[in-house]
């Protein structure tokens, strides 16, 4: 207080961008004399031994965190608290919506359908990473005998369970029945197959092996289109001359002329010489 009364009145001064650029200039300044400062650090591995700790003093604080809390009387869950359970969570919701301001709905398009399918894959191969290394154990002759074994097993324990069935004959009216749902399911799938997938490209990952071969093949096609240019270098396709194109030809020569000499330009100049002289003519 006695430091701020002895401060007298001052004169405020805008912020120009003359002060923003030397207040940053000051702060990279005082970052770099800060990190000058500390000296080096020699990183640790972390060890087994290092993670069994970290572990062990994970459960110990568990425990004595468990310690703490004194001993409780349990109460069984009843109708009326499952209910105002249910209240409190409709009242919290309709809260929630509440104080959400309004959103303007954006549609669904392709290249928010290709993000998210990148993304999903992106998450399929960090989760892959993730997982440590398997060792593959062999399909050995015993493990089949076992595997067909628990199919049988399967299949007799299914069957028990079913009652009993009357076989019933296969009329002319079930076949044509059993054709049409046939063609209905091929018509189905063949709609949802043309609306889903048709016309649509497939998107796969960008890893570097597909860079390479993306190169290679470059290289490739690059070399193969100049060994058939200089193969044909040299050559020519004869064509057959016909009036029709003999006429067009004509016609290109024309204009090329025309736009070469000046002849449109000429032209113009003596319309309107020509104009003028009318002009003159009617006034005179």
């Amino acid at each position: 207080v006695l430091y701020k009364e002895s401060v007298g009145m001052g004169t405020p001064t805008p912020v120009t961008p003359e002060m923003e650029r030397v207040k940053r200039n000051q702060e990279i300044c005082s970052s770099v004399l800060y990190k000058e400062n500390i000296g080096k650090a020699t990183p640790t591995p972390v060890t087994p031994e290092m993670e069994r700790v970290k572990r062990n003093q994970e459960i110990i604080s568990s425990v004595l965190y468990k310690e703490n809390v004194g001993k409780v009387t349990p109460t069984p869950v009843t109708p009326e608290m499952e209910r105002v359970k249910r209240n409190q969570e409709i009242i919290s919701s309709v809260l929630y919506k509440e104080n959400l301001g309004r959103a303007t709905p954006t549609p669904v398009t392709p290249e928010l359908e290709r993000v998210k399918r990148t993304q999903e894959q992106i998450s399929a191969v960090v989760y892959k990473e993730g997982l440590g290394k398997a060792t593959p154990t062999p399909l050995t002759p015993e493990m089949e005998r076992v595997k067909r074994n628990q199919e049988q097993i399967s299949s007799v324990l299914y069957k028990e369970h079913l009652a009993k069935g009357t076989p019933t004959p296969m009329t002319p009216e079930m076949e044509r029945a059993k054709r049409n749902q046939e063609n209905i399911s091929s018509v189905l799938y063949s709609d949802s197959f043309r609306k889903q997938v048709q016309g649509k490209a497939a998107y796969v990952l960008d890893t570097p092996e597909m860079r390479r071969v993306r190169e290679t093949q470059k290289h490739i096609s690059t070399v193969k289109y100049h060994e058939d240019f200089e193969k044909s270098k040299g050559s020519f396709t004869p064509v057959v001359t016909d009036p029709i194109t003999e006429r067009v030809k004509k016609n290109m020569q024309d204009f090329s002329d025309i736009s070469y000499r000046g002849i449109q330009r000429r032209v113009v100049q003596m319309e309107r010489k020509r104009v003028d002289q009318d002009q003159e003519n009617l006034t005179g």
